[in-house]
């Protein structure tokens, strides 16, 4: 059934809900004791919280989905059950105080503040801890135009609220009105709720002022919170202002709060590469202050932003737990209805059914948060990519949780269970040994008893643009597809012959699925597979209870069926002569094609006979060509593919209707591959192109440099002239480029290759200048470089000089107080077959300019 199944309680259902509620006696809370450790009221067990921020109420993510068409309630609905899908046990906002409150600071009763109330009762019913922040001073319009709502946060400055009499006065009535403020659909005020542990007086403040004026403030707003009623711990953001840090410790607060966004905001694209080492350490340098240790740790925000890699959530959730945080909120879930577009925060992107690895990968760092110990160290990178039942690979793009009763994957795997006969809980994106599955969305598999077993099916999710390019809700970044797919479930508990059954909502048993041994065809939904002739314990049906919920339930996004199919390339820049090379092409349609042909700029269709190539089937979306050296001619490649689906032809990249071969048929465009001879220098960088192809970097980031493209004679390659600009002396200034891809083109190139080469000039000052490559491990390797100045110069360095340097941490990680550079205590070889990133550094660059014209390997 391709359509989404809404869960949408009755008002008698919401009573219920409500008296249920209500009626949970000696719901355990959290407290922080004397050594900043939270604890859970009843047990005293140390507490352990992993989830992530969500907006719907609120700015962007409130407006799109009115835009959409999209009721709120039901949107939350969809989302939390997916929270509690993936094991997540807390929840974190800033409140958009500009949407609930008036200029003097008063809290107003409205749609925002009934959803957010709303989001509030189903996150509890649940079982989803809260940390509320109690305002964002700032406002409500991110990605697109604030809207002026009169509220009290916009007549003052956000660097101002915290010495501005007036602006204090509001933000205590608001607060303690905030903090009073009965949720209807719980019944608790907030700061009497036990699902909320706590209130972060406001989001990311910034003081401008004397320290003095900032403990006076906080002093303050504690005071304010504590007169109302409060007694729930009280945090404080400490991760920004670092010269105001004496000032938190010295606050009558119980927890301090940091954010983490190790390889920066914002890049405009997706980045790729190996960023284990960025998050191998979170150290604070201000951990031996007065005070330090007696307040507890919370992760208000973190992301490994633009990227959609699986493998960095845990090793994050790790680092954390071994700094001693107890909680643990990323930033930020992309609400179901809108994640099509990744509108929300162009650079950060989750969800279960439009990112199912990444969102696969929260589920294994949640694991991790509940289940290493806090303060527990571990050996530095490369050797902390196995740490407890835990792993993680960048080459594979996997985490794996490898426990005696879960087994968690986010792509393929070849590691077996720890002990298959003992699995209650199975989660992947991929294929395992014993889940084969080739679609490319998420699935889970959840024993209910002795032999029988619920298996969750997302439908597939299919990458056709770069999430993290300039947004709009007009497009579209990931596509939902709803096809039929093979599964292979090889549990033990179910044998080699079993029957599954289809549930449909609450409604019941839909239909029968026939099986061959363990091999069976499904499509999105949700099923129960039972072992042959077995007797059940219990009665099981689609509205049986099932860990705060019912056995049916299920969300994914609704259907929305292609025009046509959609066939993605990313062209080589180059390919090699002289021996065969492969092609890769994504296919994208609810529909299997019956072929996919390649052909390349000589057919004709006068010709009797046209060579062609057909696409080889990987999996359900991946094709391949194989093209033979003897294509492999002159100096380029340009080639077509066309798509044969129900009984229609599409050619690509045209992508129009109809067949390069077809008589009418007119040819626009083709994919077009220059072709190289294999021991030809290796292009890494030339200044041709008129944009910059080498990332700029400084460290500090006060510093920066500018670029300018200098034509010179006809024949000469331009240059690109880089000018320097610092604020602080010892800035270190950085280029970096992608060149894996390149690289991996020119093999032969590659293997014959003895010498990095770079045609440069520099003018003025003295710099000292580095060049070199950092590999896959991200261990960077470099060798010092001299150039007369004023005289354009090739240099070229040895590849067997290059030495071992430590790794700078580009782009800047967020906050500015973490470690810059990344030191390895294992010691590599330097490998030119690991290459992934050229790396040119200078210093000392006061007074000079340098300028680039072309990098290649020979």
């Amino acid at each position: 059934m391709r359509v989404i199944i809404l869960c949408c309680f009755a008002l008698l259902g919401y009573a219920n809900s409500y008296a249920q509620f209500k009626a949970s006696k000696n719901v355990p809370t959290v407290f922080v004791d004397r050594e900043g450790v939270m604890r859970w009221s009843d047990s005293k067990a140390e507490a352990s919280f992993y989830g992530v921020n969500y907006t719907v109420p609120f700015a962007h993510a409130f407006r799109a989905l009115q835009t959409k068409g999209i009721d709120r309630k039901q949107a939350i609905d969809r989302d939390v059950y997916h929270f509690a899908r993936l094991g997540y046990n807390a929840y974190r906002i800033h409140i958009w105080d500009v949407e609930i409150s008036d200029k003097n600071g008063n809290l107003i009763s409205n749609e925002h503040l009934d959803l957010l109330d709303y989001l509030f009762f189903k996150l509890q019913e649940r079982g989803i801890r809260i940390l509320i922040t109690g305002m964002t001073n700032f406002g409500n319009g991110y990605p697109e135009k604030n809207i002026n709502t009169d509220a009290f946060t916009y007549h003052y400055d956000k660097c101002k609220v915290h010495a501005n009499p007036q602006a204090i006065a509001a933000q205590e009535k608001y607060i303690g009105q905030l903090l009073r403020h009965v949720n209807p659909y719980t019944g608790y005020a907030y700061q009497q709720d036990p699902y909320i542990i706590g209130f972060e007086i406001n989001n990311e403040p910034c003081h401008t002022g004397t320290v003095q004026t900032t403990s006076d403030y906080i002093a303050r707003m504690v005071k304010t919170m504590k007169k109302s009623g409060n007694k729930k711990p009280i945090f404080y953001n400490v991760s920004h202002n670092m010269d105001h840090v004496r000032a938190y410790f010295d606050a009558d607060i119980q927890g301090t709060t940091y954010q983490w966004y190790p390889v920066g905001l914002v890049a405009g694209r997706e980045r790729q590469g190996n960023f284990l080492p960025y998050i191998d350490q979170y150290t604070i340098p201000f951990s031996n202050l007065k005070g330090f240790a007696n307040k507890a740790k919370a992760v208000y925000e973190y992301d490994p932003a633009d990227n959609l890699y699986s493998y960095m959530h845990p090793a994050m959730s790790r680092t954390f737990r071994s700094a001693g945080f107890q909680w643990i909120t990323q930033f930020a879930y992309d609400p179901m209805d809108i994640a099509a577009y990744n509108t929300e925060y162009q650079t950060h992107y989750l969800n279960l059914a439009y990112t199912p690895a990444k969102a696969l990968s929260t589920m294994i760092a949640a694991e991790v948060a509940y289940a290493i110990p806090r303060n527990k160290t571990f050996e530095r990178y490369p050797q902390d990519t196995l740490f407890g039942d835990f792993r993680v690979s960048y080459e594979q793009d996997l985490s794996l949780m490898n426990a005696p009763d879960k087994y968690f994957y986010t792509n393929n795997t070849a590691v077996k269970p720890l002990n298959p006969q003992k699995l209650q809980h199975i989660a992947g994106h991929g294929s395992s040994p014993v889940v084969d599955y080739r679609g490319s969305g998420a699935y889970f598999l959840d024993r209910l008893e002795d032999g029988l077993w619920r298996l969750e099916v997302m439908p597939d999710a299919e990458k056709i643009a770069d999430p993290f390019a300039k947004p709009s809700l007009n497009r579209e970044v990931v596509h939902i597809l709803y096809r039929s797919q093979m599964i292979d479930v090889r549990i033990p508990d179910l044998g080699e012959f079993f029957t599954i059954q289809s549930l449909v909502g609450k409604k019941g048993v839909a239909k029968d699925i026939s099986v061959a041994k363990t091999s069976f065809r499904v499509e999105p939904g949700v099923y129960l597979l039972k072992r042959k002739d077995l007797q059940l314990k219990n009665s099981w049906t689609a509205s049986s209870s099932w860990k705060n919920g019912y056995l049916g339930e299920y969300y994914a996004p609704k259907a929305q069926p292609l025009k046509e199919a959609l066939l993605i390339h990313q062209q080589p820049e180059v390919l090699e002569k002289g021996s065969a090379a492969k092609l890769h092409f994504r296919y994208i349609f609810e529909q299997q094609p019956d072929s996919i042909i390649l052909q390349t700029d000589q057919v004709s269709f006068w010709k009797d006979h046209n060579p062609y190539i057909k696409l080889i089937s990987k999996d359900s979306s991946t094709y391949e060509a194989v093209i033979p050296a003897a294509l492999l001619g002159g100096n380029e490649l340009k080639y077509t593919a066309t798509v044969f689906v129900g009984g229609k032809q599409f050619t690509y990249p045209d992508n129009q209707a109809g067949a390069p071969l077809d008589w009418d048929y007119r040819v626009n465009s083709y994919w077009t591959v220059g072709l190289y001879e294999q021991h030809a220098p290796v292009t890494l960088f030339e200044s041709l192109s008129k944009v910059a192809s080498l990332e700029t970097f400084a460290i500090p980031e006060t510093a920066y440099m500018a670029a300018e493209r200098q034509q010179r004679d006809l024949g000469k390659l331009p240059f690109w002239t880089y000018t320097f600009h610092a604020k602080d002396p010892g800035v270190k200034y950085f280029w970096l480029k992608d060149i894996r891809t390149a690289v991996l083109e020119r093999p032969a190139g590659l293997n014959a290759a003895k010498k990095l080469c770079i045609l440069l000039k520099h003018q003025g000052g003295n710099p000292v200048l580095k060049a070199g490559f950092v590999t896959k491990n991200r261990y960077t390797y470099v060798k010092k470089m001299h150039a007369e100045s004023d005289i354009e110069t090739l240099v070229r360095i040895d590849l067997a000089d290059l030495q071992l340097v430590p790794t700078a941490l580009l782009p800047a990680p967020y906050p500015v107080f973490l470690e810059r550079f990344f030191k390895p205590t294992v010691s590599v070889q330097f490998d030119k077959r690991d290459i992934e990133k050229l790396i040119i550094s200078g210093e000392n660059m006061d007074g000079a300019t340098l300028s680039i014209a072309a990098i290649w390997l020979e």
